[in-house]
């Protein structure tokens, strides 16, 4: 294998926010829940560091990314038996969690007034039913 070949420099989130290999660290325990005696014996519990001062990508985004997520990212999972499943979950955690602070907020409500057809139908209704009330009182009382 030669090392000229072209390889990308990190993982790539389907936002097109990209995390270089050494904003990434990895840390691994022994974690509970089921398992048995082999819960015991192996680190299945995946922590993943992620520095966020080293993603790139488009600048509003980035900028996005350290005022909502500030200079470090950590996920843990330990819901699986198995450490490469727990290290797949941070993953896509971590990713979902980039895209999700990068996105722009959404634009805000342009409050609007009610079409002068609608509120007359709502005011006929009301009228509608005031006079069905009306028409159940009887005077004898």
């Amino acid at each position: 294998m030669d090392d000229t070949s072209p390889r990308t420099p990190g993982l790539r989130t389907p936002g097109g926010l990209t995390v270089p290999d050494h904003a990434l660290a990895w840390t691994f325990a022994r974690s509970g829940g089921p398992g048995g005696q082999h819960v015991n014996t192996t680190s299945s519990k995946a922590t993943l560091t992620v520095t966020v001062d080293a993603v790139s990508g488009p600048v509003a985004a980035v900028e996005r990314l350290r005022l909502v997520l500030g200079p470090e990212l950590r996920v843990t999972s330990q819901s699986n038996r198995s450490q490469w499943r727990n290290r797949e979950e941070c993953l896509s955690r971590v990713f979902a969690l980039l895209d999700a602070a990068a996105r722009p907020p959404a634009q805000a409500r342009k409050p609007t007034k009610p079409k002068r057809g609608a509120v007359e139908r709502r005011l006929e209704s009301k009228h509608r039913l005031a006079e069905k009330k009306r028409g159940r009182r009887s005077s004898e009382w």
